[in-house]
């Protein structure tokens, strides 16, 4: 019996084109009257995964910022963690030395260098910010300049190089040279970095020990590699049909891609198989 059903976002329940599917969310309405409790963890800050959720009527906790941030509101939260001020500016200290575009996530905006490092790289960074509306951005000449007057603590900074080569060699200097930080490596010269210990899987670590429910009672839906620790964790680990080799691998179940409803597929074929949660307990009482 599974309590708790964890999806990532981008990916994985939109399509390429950002869109939700009605078919999504119908899956989603759908396991929700099982009585199964229903998260996101995802690397969106929370103001743009809380807007998602807003479309699928989820009200409760999400796990945002790669898991440096469980919450339901920027006033609710259940954990937080951030990168303090000094360590931040030295972060983008040595970052400002590599040709790279580097994005503060602060929970209520972004702060960003204007940088070019690929046209399309610059693109995707302004449009993963979400609606301006919710989660404004702004773009400075100097990070280092602006972080000696205004020094700011964050949950996560995203960083874009021109290749992967670029960004290892950088990765290789912080941690030399930062101590209490993570670095998750994404595809096409990415890298987010973290609090140190922040993972999606300590999240959902943290959200299901909250909900009173075992890690065997959850159900993981991802298509990264930053899923894949908390695909093989969960009772039932499942990897979308657009996912690396090696997280399909890793999973108990490979579903169809997200261009194909693969997240309305699952949930459909698995947890019609499933009585509600309420009524299971139930019949335990009565045994």
């Amino acid at each position: 019996m599974y309590k708790l059903l964890a999806l990532n976002i981008d990916g994985t329940i939109l399509k390429n084109n950002g869109r939700l599917p009605r078919e999504t969310k119908e899956a989603v309405d759908y396991v929700k009257k099982k009585g199964v409790y229903v998260t996101f963890i995802t690397s969106r800050n929370l103001l743009s995964a809380r807007k998602v959720a807003k479309a699928l009527r989820l009200d409760g906790m999400l796990i945002a910022f790669q898991g440096a941030m469980i919450a339901r509101t920027l006033d609710d939260k259940l954990f937080d963690a951030v990168i303090p001020e000094e360590r931040t500016f030295n972060i983008v200290q040595i970052l400002e030395n590599f040709n790279c575009n580097i994005r503060l996530m602060h929970e209520r905006y972004s702060l960003g260098n204007r940088k070019k490092v690929k046209k399309n790289l610059v693109v995707q960074t302004v449009l993963s910010s979400s609606d301006p509306f919710f989660y404004p951005t702004q773009f400075v000449d100097s990070l280092g300049d602006v972080l000696i007057d205004e020094p700011v603590a964050v949950p996560k900074i995203d960083v874009y190089f021109a290749t992967d080569e670029e960004r290892d060699e950088a990765a290789a200097l912080l941690t030399k040279s930062i101590p209490s930080i993570d670095m998750i490596m994404q595809p096409n010269g990415k890298m987010e970095i973290v609090p140190q210990g922040v993972s999606k899987l300590a999240g959902l670590r943290r959200l299901a020990q909250h909900l009173g429910v075992s890690l065997k009672e959850t159900v993981v839906i991802g298509d990264g590699l930053d899923d894949l620790p908390a695909i093989e964790a969960a009772g039932l680990g499942v990897a979308m049909g657009n996912a690396p080799l090696e997280v399909k691998r890793a999973a108990d179940w490979v579903t169809r891609s997200n261009e194909q409803l693969g997240v309305a597929y699952m949930v459909k074929e698995h947890f019609r198989k499933q009585q509600r949660i309420e009524f299971l307990q139930k019949l335990k009482t009565k045994q």
